[in-house]
């Protein structure tokens, strides 16, 4: 009885603050005596009330499924006075992140209603994860950190990797580098889920790539999540190259890879053009049974199309159990880059007969399958059907395929004729566009016309002065050209150089235009002569109008032939078996005289030859390309 005398004043004063469930405990332990006082009796009547109306309040927002709902519940929580009660706070700011009402539940819980004496660690963490993951909210997200800590609570190990994903949407590098001494600081920094976020949050910064590397060589221990985050992230800036390298680390060390590694390594994979690697996956997929879920699917589809293999992509796609709107525009975007437009024409049709309706990204590989294959009516139904049939609002993408599918079939006036009405206004791609179709197509001086008015409009951007000196050069204004190329030098600003990547042996080799730097460059330019001058006994001619400089005819001619897809081609020759496919990446569209000269190759050697150029792919058989000569 002495015992249960003393403890009163305790149990009243956590009353008092609100901490039902201590008081709970002592109160508990204190009925087990034969003797309770009234007034111990009295709290335990009020704390099961309390207890009672919180968890009639948390079943209510368990089952929570609407805005109005939710309002309703936040009325019943003044009533009940739970407004600085911890559990319901965080499960109210819970669901709202469900409902995608978060901002509202910032309004209450942040309000002058709430005592902000009771946050705690949890609740911030609820509300920085729900903001960290919408697109449009990382910086509330991390604006709530900086809340959190102006009221003196202390983030945990669940805090920063919500923290840090939100400094990954933003890519601001410093911030994260704030945030990372803050890791350092509160020693987090032997937690690997911790320590992965900041490998990918440096991943996701321009300029971050080297501090995610160190980050990353200095983990106390890795796992498939941290080599994955890696990996990425040098699939991320197109260092693709050093992804396959860390991948070969990643098996030397044991650590088995799961399914977002292999999706990253796919997609290192479509950047080199590296098929061989690619199947090499897909093998090693089946062998070690890595979990294959519709994404993996998907990236192998994607990976073997546009790798070079389309029946490939094919025949996996068929063999899916249950295809989604990825799977069927993965594979629509196959044909389309591989110029086989009736192909994806049917698999579109089929898609809709399939019962799924199709999107506004499934459309833009429908209107580039019927640009890449000259297929104008059907894309110009295609396209008037997004709004008519399907209630799709055309975006600036959309226009931009019907502009390159005019342009490509020649159409200029139509083209632009087209531009002129569109509801929304055309954007430097599209402008592009017909330059390119204006040259092509002999109307240099509405190509002029337009690439000035587009320098006005974007003067630091340097195509647009690397499109005027080209439509000079077509003109032969040899001094105009000239001063546009001054103007560039003066500003800084180069043409991109060609250059194109081939996969032989496990190796990928890149070259560019008139390149030395290949320990062997003096036998693949005598390689290169030879194949010029078979192919020319058997008819090809060189065509110089691609080469912008006032020189004579057999001079020009030697700088076509030292165009990076012909040096590519002369390595693979040297170093393949007769009649062994060539497959090579360019990074530019691909001149009309290379074009020319491999569809000749292709015969000459009797090579099938598979290029992959900016825009589409080349098969070059026997003397022909799939193309059709319409690129």
């Amino acid at each position: 009885m002495q015992i249960a005398k003393k403890c009163f004043p305790s149990i009243i004063s956590i009353l008092n603050n609100n901490s039902h469930r201590l008081a709970f405990l002592a109160i508990n332990g204190i009925n087990q005596m034969h003797h309770l006082p009234s007034k111990a009796k009295l709290f335990c009547t009020l704390h099961s009330k309390k207890r009672e109306a919180e968890q009639n309040c948390l079943s209510l927002l368990q089952i929570c499924n609407s805005l109005p709902k939710l309002l309703q519940i936040q009325t019943h929580i003044f009533k009940l006075g739970l407004q600085s009660n911890p559990l319901v706070l965080t499960k109210f700011t819970s669901i709202s992140s469900d409902l995608n009402a978060i901002t509202y539940a910032s309004s209450f819980i942040f309000s002058p209603y709430v005592k902000p004496h009771f946050f705690d660690t949890f609740l911030f963490n609820t509300f920085i994860r729900s903001y960290a993951v919408t697109s449009d909210l990382k910086n509330e997200a991390l604006c709530l950190y900086g809340k959190m800590l102006s009221y003196g609570i202390w983030p945990n190990k669940f805090t920063y990797p919500f923290v840090l994903k939100a400094c990954a949407g933003i890519g601001e590098l410093k911030l994260g580098e704030t945030v990372h001494g803050s890791v350092l600081k509160l020693g987090f920094y032997d937690d690997s889920h911790v320590l992965n976020t900041v490998v990918h949050m440096y991943c996701c910064c321009d300029g971050g790539i080297e501090y995610a590397r160190k980050v990353f060589d200095e983990m106390p221990h890795w796992d498939s999540v941290g080599w994955s985050a890696m990996i990425g992230g040098y699939v991320r800036w197109g260092l693709s190259s050093e992804a396959v390298e860390l991948f070969r680390e990643m098996q030397v060390v044991g650590v088995a890879p799961d399914e977002v590694t292999m999706v990253c390594l796919l997609s290192a994979c479509i950047d080199l053009g590296a098929l061989e690697l690619g199947k090499w996956l897909e093998a090693y997929i089946e062998r070690e049974n890595v979990r294959k879920s519709g994404v993996l699917w998907n990236a192998l589809i994607d990976m073997f199309a546009k790798c070079g293999d389309v029946d490939k992509a094919l025949s996996l796609f068929r063999s899916m159990r249950e295809k989604n709107i990825v799977s069927w525009t993965s594979v629509i975007d196959g044909m389309a880059m591989h110029g086989r437009g009736n192909e994806a024409v049917s698999l579109f049709e089929e898609m809709k007969k399939d019962g799924i309706v199709p999107d506004d990204v499934s459309f833009i590989g429908l209107l580039t399958a019927c640009s890449h294959s000259a297929l104008v009516e059907q894309g110009k139904q295609y396209f008037y059907s997004m709004r008519k049939e399907f209630g799709i609002l055309p975006k600036i993408e959309h226009y931009g395929c019907m502009v390159d599918l005019l342009c490509r079939a020649g159409l200029v006036q139509e083209a632009l004729d087209f531009v002129k009405r569109m509801p929304i206004k055309p954007n430097p791609v599209i402008w592009r566009t017909l330059i390119t179709a204006c040259r092509a197509h002999g109307e240099l001086k509405l190509g002029e016309k337009i690439t000035k008015e587009l320098i006005k409009h974007e003067p630091m951007h340097d195509s647009n002065y690397v499109l005027l000196s080209n439509i000079y050069a077509k003109m032969f204004s040899w001094e105009k050209k000239t001063m546009i190329r001054e103007v560039m030098a003066k500003k800084g600003m180069r043409k991109v150089p060609g250059s194109t990547m081939i996969e032989l042996y496990n190796e990928i080799y890149e070259f560019v235009s008139g390149d030395k730097s290949h320990s062997e460059y003096k036998i693949i330019y005598q390689m290169v002569d030879d194949i010029g001058k078979e192919i020319r006994r058997a008819g090809y001619v060189a065509s110089t109008s691609e080469v912008l400089l006032d020189i004579d005819e057999e001079d020009k001619e030697g700088a076509v032939n030292r165009h990076s897809e012909k040096l590519a081609i002369a390595f693979a020759l040297m170093k393949t078996p007769p009649g062994t496919p060539i497959r090579i990446v360019k990074n530019l569209r691909v001149c009309e005289d290379c074009h020319s000269a491999t569809k000749f190759i292709s015969k000459t050697y009797k090579r099938e030859i598979l290029v992959r150029d900016r825009n589409r792919f080349h098969r070059f058989i026997d003397g022909v390309c799939s193309c059709k000569d319409f690129w």
